[in-house]
């Protein structure tokens, strides 16, 4: 009787599992060897009190004391510091389609696009009109709302 193909695959496989635990231990030795040339393993390094890595242990003397609850993790808390922020801007009309209901105001200070939609106009506007307005954070950016024309 001649053998199974299953039963050749199964010697085939084993031969190969076999040949690949030679190779990696060949190379666990070749390592070991290496490290024993290069004095014996890993070199260790300290790291000095400036962040420097360096191959001296430091001195204890040097030693600084670090109070762990002083440590903040994360981002630091901001400060309420409070902008002088005029919420009432002035700008001019660049570019505003009625049919679509929405446009885009250049603020005269900033020289910023912003956009605006026809639900946040309280006059009607066009191109070229000098306005004033309001910026909301929307969706993708600052929005002009409560928009009318400049007296």
């Amino acid at each position: 009787m001649a053998s199974t193909p299953q039963g050749f695959n199964k010697r085939d496989k084993e031969k190969k599992r076999q040949k690949k635990r030679e190779e990696k231990e060949k190379k666990r030795q070749a390592r070991r060897a290496e490290a024993k040339e290069n004095g014996g393993g890993i070199p260790f390094a300290y790291v000095d009190q400036y962040g420097n890595l360096t191959d001296t242990p430091p001195e204890p003397g040097e030693k600084e004391e670090i109070d762990a609850s002083s440590i903040e993790l994360g981002i630091p808390k901001k400060e309420d510091v409070e902008e002088e922020f005029d919420p009432i801007r002035k700008g001019k009309v660049a570019f505003f389609d009625n049919s679509k209901g929405f446009g885009f105001i250049m603020d005269t200070e900033t020289q910023e696009k912003h956009f605006v939609h026809v639900s946040g106009l309280i006059d009607q506007i066009a191109e070229n009109d000098k306005v004033v307005f309001e910026l909301e954070k929307g969706q993708r950016g600052m929005n002009a709302v409560r928009v009318k024309l400049e007296e």
